[in-house]
This record gives structure tokens, C-alpha cells and sequence, in this order.
């Protein structure tokens, strides 16, 4: 799965990775000569008081190694170049299909796994691009070069090679079985950790409300203990693996300098070739340790690869159809026609043959108990999820049919747990339209029942707005949410249960401002308080998924039962 990531996002990289390549294969050259023009000096010697000879064969010893440094910086700047690229290039690329998802695919993945991804799996690719290029040319040529070079120095030591190298390999393999699939754990395991901090830090209210401080750090506790068991796991691999490749880089080079020492002694081999021959061994061994950080990082790179490519290769289930059609007269009207929905997994459908219209002028209104199916409906207008029979019409056409962009143009959503983002309060409310003046932002606020308390705000307009929302109340919270719907001045409104975090007196102020606003649109609320719907021109009552009753107040007072009930556990007898 890294080489198909790789292969996605590192050709737009080839000239610059091309140089990098270029530049290290030079300075690895440029290490293969330097031991083999150290001995010849050495071995040839300078004639004792030759001024002129020492600093030309010293200054061109240092302009080489000078060079090769200089070399080498460029190569290594080249290289976090690419890797840093590239790792922008996956981040926009995970952000761009996970916003492309459906909600489908974002219970699949979960909103702690996809944060993971997009950070930490990305940080461990980019890592891993960073050295490889760094040493992945460099490094072959330098074991194979050495190899050929410390031959060619003195046949008879090399046999030293053939016990060194492949002993070296066999604890890299070693190495690579035992610690791949501790870093595929290792991933799993930071997910389980984002979630369980995620709901924490979220649900820091409920927790502290319920007195569950102590078993939620337990949790967390367990969840980081696991975590760290397994980094250590694979720390202890790695913690008997270095030595053993250090002992075996020292006994190498006690091995060379003894046999090598007989070998000068006895005249068969020149001082220079077996310091050039120590060179060309320390390079080879240089190059082996290079290895040993690949084998660090490749395992936690493909791990992460795969999941990254995981979500790339997800396509999302709610998508543009391949030729959109256009309404020919948008008229804002919604239909379901004969709808069923089942959620995936789902024992039993939601919704059953459902059927109802909402008109521009009108406010339709949606109630019934929990698990009615209320929220699921506004969910099929908005594509959250797509229907498993009948059709849903926006503007007379099917909204399967439609463009993603069109569709989401004609509405505003308020839903039902407001979320304001970072920022000011103009920020939040232009997020329905970017142009709006402050004085339609005002008008907004005005009939959202929210002006006052703004107004009141230090900054007013610009005052800020914590993420989430969270330096506000509830009421505030969901007020300024529908002040940003009325902004963008939609053809259709859907309000999912919106207005239950108000009370009465704001409520009724805040709807009777609204059915002005909304004269012209079609109006879709969906409630639980029966007082939030009364005055609507057409009230659908759902039980179970299905429509129960559907008309007036007063008609479905007298002939819906399921409604009686409501409007009686609510506004008792006397008003039913």
C-alpha cells in the first residue's frame, strides 16, 4: 500500500526527486574515492619540508569533502521538499474525499479514526519519504560500491564480508517479521485513544455531571496503557536489536585491524590499502545502520499507507449523478412519494411508504415520538442518505438526479444540535452567504431573537466565537444557527427540531418574526413540542415511520388519536 500511495502522489515531485537522486548518487561517488585517494597518498607518502604538495593534495582533499557537504545539503533540502509536498498533497487529498462523504462512510471510519488518519498516518508517510530519499540512493550504492572497493584494496580480508553482511541481514529480517505488525497495532491503537479523549474533552459536562470522573480516567488509563505496552513491545525489539548490529560493526572492525596488522607485518599489504579498506568497511556498515532506520520506519509507513489509501479508495455512496438534471421551474416544492428507508445494518426500515408534500407558503411541520422517524426525513432532502424505495422530489425532481451543489444551494438546515465554528459572529453567519451586509446580518439576528443578547456581546458583530460554540448557551447557540439560515435567504427551510432549546415566550416571538420571513419558502419543522407547531398549515403525524394522520390542528385533534395524545401528555386535557 506504500508503493500505491507513492505512486498516487510522487510523480507531480519527479523533477525534484530526479535531483535528489542525481545530487546523492554524486556524493556517494564522491565517499567511494575519497578512502582510495587516501590510501594512494599514504601509501606513496610526501616527501618531508614539500610545502606546495601538502596543500595542493590537502586542498583538493577539502574542496572534494567540502563539495560532497555541500552536495549533500542540497540533496537532504530537496528531499524535505518532496516529502513535505507530498504530505500536503495527502492531507488535501484525505480532507477532499472525507468531505465528500456521505454519513454512511463516516460512521464506518469514525470521527476519531479519520482525525488519526489525516495527522499522524500522514506524519509517518511523510517521515518515511524523508529518509528514504535521503539515504534509499545514497545507501545501495555506498554497501555495493564498498563492497567492490574493499575487494579491489585486498581480497584477502574481504572474506570478512561474507560473514559481517549476511549476519547483519539476518537481524534486519528478524527485525522487520517481529515489528510490523506491532506498528499496524500501534496505529489501531492511537484511534482507540483519540476516540476516548475525543469523548471525554466533549462530554466533559455529562461526566463531571454524573460523577464519572474517576471510572472515564480508567478508561482512558486503559486505553493509553495499551498503547504504551505495545511501543514498548516494539522498543524492546529494538533496544536488543541495536547492540547486537553494534557488536557486530566493532567485532568487524577488530576483525580487520588484527588480521589486517598480520598482513602489513608480513609485507603483504600496504598501511594505505588497509586504511582505505576500514573506510570502505565503515561505509558499508554505515550503509547496513541506513537500513536499520528503514526497517524502523516502513513498517509504521505501510501500516499508515494502508489506511490512508483505505479512505482514498473509499468512494463515497451519495454522489453527483453522472448527468445532472435541472429542474425546468424551480418551484421549492418537496414530495416523498411512497418513501422506505432502512439504515445500514438495521434490523427494520425507519420509515414505511411514506408520502407527504411541502409547499412554498406553507410550513409543514413533522412530529411524533422518538424513533418516528422525524430526523431520518430531513436527512433523505439533504442527501444525508438516499432512499431505499419510493423517490423524494425537490422542485419536481427526484434530488438523486440532481447536482450535490445545486440541491444543498436551494436549502438551509438548522439542525438539531447547533454547531458554530471558530471565529467572529459575522464569520458564523456568512457562512449562509459571504456577501451579506451587516445590516442583513442584523435583520438576521433581529428576527432569530437574537440581537439583543449580540449586541450585548463585547465586539458586538465581531465578537468571538469559541469552537463548538461553547461560550455560549444553548439557546444562544441555536438562535445564532438560525440567524445564519435566514442569511442565506434559501428557497427552502428545514428546521430539525430546532426551537426546543428556547423557551416558550422566544419561541412563539421567534416563529411569528419567521412567517414573514419565510412568506415566500417552503417551510419544513420538524418538532416534539406540539406548541412549536400548532399555527402550521399542514402537520404530518409519523408513529413508527409511518403517517398516522396529516392535516390541521383542529382536524387532527379530532381525528388522529396518536396526535391527541401528544397535544394532551403536553398541553393537557383541556387542550385537547
Amino acid at each position: 500500500m506504500l508503493i500505491t500511495l507513492l505512486r498516487r502522489f510522487l510523480p507531480a515531485y519527479a523533477v525534484p526527486t530526479a535531483v535528489v537522486g542525481i545530487l546523492l548518487l554524486v556524493q556517494a561517488l564522491g565517499n567511494l574515492y575519497l578512502p582510495n585517494l587516501n590510501a594512494d597518498i599514504i601509501n606513496n607518502g610526501i616527501a618531508k619540508g614539500d610545502l606546495d604538495e601538502i596543500w595542493r593534495t590537502g586542498g583538493f582533499m577539502l574542496g572534494i569533502t567540502l563539495l560532497i557537504g555541500a552536495i549533500a545539503i542540497v540533496g537532504v533540502y530537496f528531499a524535505s521538499r518532496v516529502s513535505m509536498g507530498v504530505g500536503r498533497d495527502v492531507r488535501a487529498a484525505v480532507f477532499e474525499r472525507v468531505q465528500s462523504f456521505s454519513a454512511r462512510e463516516m460512521n464506518h471510519f469514525g470521527v476519531p479514526s479519520l482525525i488519526t488518519r489525516n495527522t499522524n498516518d500522514v506524519q509517518q508517510v511523510q517521515l518515511f519519504l524523508q529518509i528514504a530519499l535521503t539515504f534509499m540512493v545514497s545507501a545501495p550504492i555506498l554497501a555495493i560500491g564498498g563492497v567492490i572497493m574493499a575487494v579491489r584494496e585486498d581480497a584477502t580480508l574481504s572474506w570478512l564480508l561474507v560473514v559481517v553482511v549476511p549476519l547483519m541481514a539476518a537481524v534486519l529480517g528478524i527485525l522487520l517479521r517481529l515489528a510490523v505488525p506491532l506498528f499496524v497495532a500501534v496505529q489501531g491503537k492511537l484511534d482507540t485513544i483519540t476516540k476516548v479523549m475525543r469523548e471525554q474533552i466533549t462530554g466533559v459536562r455529562v461526566v463531571r455531571a454524573f460523577i464519572r470522573i474517576a471510572s472515564e480516567r480508567r478508561r482512558f488509563d486503559a486505553a493509553n496503557a495499551d498503547l504504551t505496552d505495545t511501543q514498548l513491545r516494539v522498543n524492546r525489539i529494538f533496544v536488543v536489536a541495536f547492540p547486537i548490529l553494534l557488536a557486530v560493526m566493532n567485532l568487524s572492525t577488530i576483525a580487520i585491524l588484527w588480521f589486517g596488522a598480520g598482513l602489513i607485518d608480513g609485507g603483504d599489504m600496504p598501511i594505505g590499502n588497509l586504511a582505505a579498506f576500514m573506510q570502505y568497511i565503515l561505509q558499508i556498515l554505515f550503509a547496513v545502520m541506513a537500513a536499520v532506520f528503514m526497517v524502523i520506519l516502513i513498517p509504521r509507513a505501510e501500516a499508515s499507507a494502508r489506511r490512508l489509501v483505505e479512505v482514498l479508495d473509499t468512494l463515497p455512496t451519495i454522489t453527483d449523478p453522472a448527468r445532472p438534471v435541472a429542474p425546468e421551474r424551480p418551484t421549492g416544492v418537496v414530495a416523498f412519494l411512497g418513501v422506505g428507508f432502512a439504515y445500514p445494518h438495521s434490523e427494520r426500515p425507519v420509515l414505511h411508504d411514506l408520502s407527504l408534500v411541502a409547499r412554498p407558503g406553507q410550513t409543514t411541520a413533522i412530529i411524533g415520538g422518538t424513533g418516528s422517524g422525524k430526523t431520518t426525513v430531513v436527512n433523505l432532502i439533504t442527501r444525508a442518505f438516499d432512499a431505499t424505495e419510493g423517490a423524494v422530489l425537490v422542485d419536481g425532481v427526484d434530488v438523486r438526479e440532481q447536482s450535490l451543489e445545486r440541491l444543498w444551494g436551494r436549502m438551509a438546515l438548522v439542525p438539531q444540535t447547533a454547531y458554530l465554528f471558530k471565529g467572529t459572529v459575522a464569520e458564523n453567519l456568512r457562512f449562509g452567504r459571504a456577501d451579506a451586509t451587516d445590516e442583513e446580518l442584523w435583520r438576521a439576528l433581529e428576527i432569530a431573537q437574537a440581537r439583543d443578547f449580540v449586541a450585548g456581546m463585547d465586539g458586538r458583530l465581531d465578537a468571538p466565537v469559541d469552537q463548538g460554540g461553547t461560550n455560549v448557551s444553548g439557546g444562544q447557540r441555536q438562535r445564532l444557527a438560525i440567524a445564519r439560515a435566514i442569511v442565506k435567504r434559501p428557497a427552502i427551510y428545514l428546521f430539525d427540531d430546532c426551537f426546543s432549546a428556547v423557551d416558550a415566550a422566544t419561541d412563539a416571538r421567534l416563529r411569528m418574526a419567521l412567517r414573514s420571513e419565510t412568506a415566500d419558502a417552503t417551510v419544513l419543522v420538524v418538532a416534539q413540542r406540539v406548541s412549536t407547531i400548532l399555527h402550521a398549515d399542514h402537520i404530518v403525524v409519523l408513529d413508527e415511520g409511518r403517517v398516522v394522520g396529516a392535516g390541521a390542528h383542529a382536524e387532527l385533534l379530532k381525528g388522529c388519536a396518536e396526535y391527541r395524545e401528544i397535544v394532551e401528555s403536553q398541553l393537557g386535557e383541556a387542550a385537547a
